[in-house]
Formats: C-alpha cells, structure tokens, sequence
C-alpha cells in the first residue's frame, strides 16, 4: 500500500558545505515526485537521506508512520535504483530479482512467484534466463526496476536512472517507469536534471538550489508560474528582460523596459506600480502571425539565425531596445515560410508574459 513522505527541517552538512539547509517537504501516498535540480544543488543527498545512506543532522525523515530518520537502510522498506544498473553479470535476469527476496529468507515458492510477476511488471519474463550482457541499456535498466520492485516496498527511490541510455531509450523509459509505478502502486521519489524528463511524467516536482527548496507544484505550476527567475530558467527555457511597473489597470500590467512598454496579466499578488521586476517569456510565446487589434506587445527586429527541425524552426532574433538590441530565442511551431531576415515582427499575448520579482543586487539575468 502506498504510504506519504514527509520531511522535516533537514539540515545535512559534509564539513563546512551545508548540502541540505532546513529542508521540509511531503509526498503524497502514489505520487511520482521529481527533485529537480543544478549539480550540487542536494537533490541526491536528500534522496540519500531517505534512504538511509545519509543521516541528517537535524531534522526528521517519515515514510508512512513510521519515523525512519536514523534507521539503517535494510529496515526502511524502500526499494532503490540506481543510476548505474548494478546488476550480477553472472547471474542470470530471474537470479539477479531473486537475490533480495532471498538473502530474506523468504521461501522458494514465494520467491518464485514473486520474481516472475516483478520480471512480468517490466516485460520481461521471457528473458528470465538471459543474462546482463545480452540485454540492451534500456532492459537492464527495467531489470533494476524488477529488483527493487520484488521486495515489495513502501516507496520507491530512483537516483538518476536513465542518465546512461541514449534519447531514445530515455523517452521509452519514461513512460515505462510512470506505468510500473503507478501499477504497483508506489510512492515514487525521482532525482534528475533532466527537465524534459520530469515534466513529462511527474505528478509534482520541487526544485532545489543551494540546498534549499525553490518550489514545489506541478509541472504545469511550476513551468507557467514559476516563483522567481531561476526557476523560471531551469525549469524550459525563458527570454529575460528587467523592467518597472508602471501601471495596473485592472486585468493589465503596464511595465515599462528597454524595450518600451509591455503589457502582462495582472495576478492577485500583481507587483505594485514602482516595483521592479523581472520579466520573463519563454520562446513559445512569440507569434510571428498577425496579431489581434489593439496588441499591446508588438516588437520588431531582425534574424540571425535559424535552426529548422521540421515540426518547429528555433529562431533567434535580436530586438530592438533603447539599450541596443535584446537578442531572444523564439520557437515557431509548424513553420510554413522563412522568417524575413531584415526586419521580423513578433507579438506577445498578455497572458504569456511571467512578472517575476526584480532582480537582486549583481544578479545577472538567467541566459535563455
């Protein structure tokens, strides 16, 4: 049965880094959570402390009732997966699942019936007799699957798991991971870097930098509503100009930047007028087509350069500013004639323009 997750308060140092700084954080029981992040930012140590490779200095860790925060790993019933298979390469598929159930004690008829469902789970009972090296990347990676599912934990912990297959795996095994989770009815914890990846399949995401927690939502959430610039620019990517609003007109953001005055929706938490901020419009968001009467974002500028891949063109563009020109990238989707060179046209709707709080002092704009 799944159970929730909730840490409290952690704090984790090694030496004088503080790798995890008063993290609190629930999982819901069945979630497929992602904790996303830059190198170095604490998503594996907290994923460690979870599973009991690390021990907070502070803090609590709770899978289910129980409060696991200074428990060994052999008795938190969690199953893990590791970024590298791990697998016996002498032993065959059927030998390597079984291997937990049995240093368990659990008798052969057990072991049996529950090996050949955990390989059935991952699609690969008919290869219960093959060994590693005759497996691709991408089924070795569901053999690691079957492993931790064998045992039958509460949660599931998955450090980086497809870091090692090519695109093609990596887009086949995301869907395969969202589907064994949610069949087996798991509590699923999932560390990566990879964006696409845990927007694609995450129930909810939190994002981590620093050692802190940024947000948390989801990807839907956090992708349209991120909470300030760096998530934004993690999270896709986002063309980032500083402004200052100048006027709320109700439904309307009126902001005054470099580029002359934008218009965004207006929010219940809309910035009031004086207040810097920080704008930021990711590259879906240009139109290159007429817009409607009265569109307040209307800019102009010339092409540099083009990268055609069929169902989209990414262009990049260099806008024009008071301040010299705003170079941006700007996807088109299904492109039907080249962009002019000289001089292009974009438009922005309201709706599509993120008002993030200002800039800090020395703060550089997140790069599109």
């Amino acid at each position: 049965m799944a159970v929730p997750i909730r840490i409290h308060n952690v704090v984790k140092r090694f030496g004088s880094v503080r790798a995890l700084d008063g993290v609190s954080l629930e999982v819901e029981a069945g979630e497929l959570f992602f904790l996303l992040g830059p190198s170095g930012c604490g998503k594996t140590t907290l994923l460690r402390c979870l599973a009991g490779f690390c021990i907070p200095e502070t803090g609590s860790v709770a899978i289910g009732e129980r409060d696991v925060t200074n428990l060994p790993p052999h008795v938190r019933d969690t199953g893990m997966v590791f970024q590298s298979y791990a697998l016996w390469p002498h032993l065959t598929l059927f030998e390597n699942v079984a291997f937990g159930l049995e240093m368990r004690k659990i008798g052969p008829a057990e072991v049996r019936r529950r090996t050949l469902d955990a390989l059935d789970r991952v699609h690969l009972l008919d290869r219960a007799q093959a060994r590693p090296n005759q497996l691709s990347g991408g089924q070795q990676q569901r053999v690691a699957l079957a492993r931790a599912l064998v045992v039958e934990p509460q949660c599931l912990l998955l450090d980086e798991p497809l870091s090692n297959l090519d695109a093609k795996l990596r887009l086949e095994m995301r869907t395969d991971i969202r589907r064994i989770c949610k069949q087996a009815g798991l509590t699923a914890v999932y560390v990566t870097h990879d964006q696409k990846e845990a927007l694609s399949i995450a129930d909810r995401l939190a994002v981590m930098r620093d050692g802190r927690i940024e947000q948390t939502g989801t990807p839907a959430e956090v992708y349209r509503h991120p909470v300030n610039a760096f998530v934004a620019g993690f999270i896709g990517d986002g063309n980032f100009m500083d402004g200052t609003v100048l006027r709320d007109e109700g439904t309307i953001l009126r902001i005054r930047t470099p580029a002359g005055l934008l218009a965004a929706a207006a929010t219940a938490d809309a910035p009031r007028p004086g207040a810097s901020v920080r704008l930021c419009i990711r590259p879906e968001a240009f139109r290159f087509d007429h817009p409607p009467p009265g569109c307040p974002n209307r800019l102009s500028g010339r092409l540099l350069r083009t990268v055609y891949q069929g169902e989209i063109a990414q262009h990049e563009l260099a806008l024009a500013t008071d301040a010299g020109a705003w170079e941006v990238r700007a996807f088109e989707l299904n492109p039907r004639q080249p962009v002019a060179a000289d001089e292009t046209a974009v438009w922005v709707d309201p709706e599509q323009v993120i008002v993030l709080p200002g800039a800090a002092a020395g703060e550089e704009a997140p790069r599109a």
